[in-house]
């Protein structure tokens, strides 16, 4: 069912700091960086190798990570499906819950949230 893992998205407490660590120090390359008004939020697209790996997120106060995608830290794990339907199937037929099919604003990618047992957020995206 799975084809590759598609993105590791991270949320920050000091974007800027965060920035420099992963471009500076980790020596990833930037792709895109995207500032959110709606969201007072960044969204920056780091690339490792020419392959796309990283997003890195601020928001204005995160959280300390109860479980849920919108907290500081890890945010979830993503892996791209060649049919998300099919895939949601599978999930849903194991007896795990996925959560409605979005479309992400910025790539036009169907997609969708589960959690692993632990409670893991993880997502699957079509491509």
């Amino acid at each position: 069912m799975l084809h590759s893992v598609h993105h590791i998205a991270i949320i920050c407490s000091d974007y800027e700091r965060s920035k420099h660590f992963y471009t500076e120090v980790l020596g990833m390359e930037i792709l895109a960086e995207t500032f959110r008004s709606e969201r007072n939020s960044y969204k920056l697209d780091l690339m490792l190798n020419g392959r796309y790996v990283v997003e890195l997120f601020s928001f204005p106060d995160p959280p300390e990570r109860p479980s849920y995608p919108e907290a500081r830290g890890l945010r979830h794990l993503a892996f791209t499906v060649h049919d998300l339907d099919a895939a949601i199937g599978r999930l849903n037929e194991a007896g795990i819950a996925t959560e409605p099919v979005r479309i992400d604003g910025l790539t036009g990618h169907r997609f969708t949230f589960f959690a692993d047992p632990d409670g893991l957020p993880l997502e699957l995206v079509e491509v």
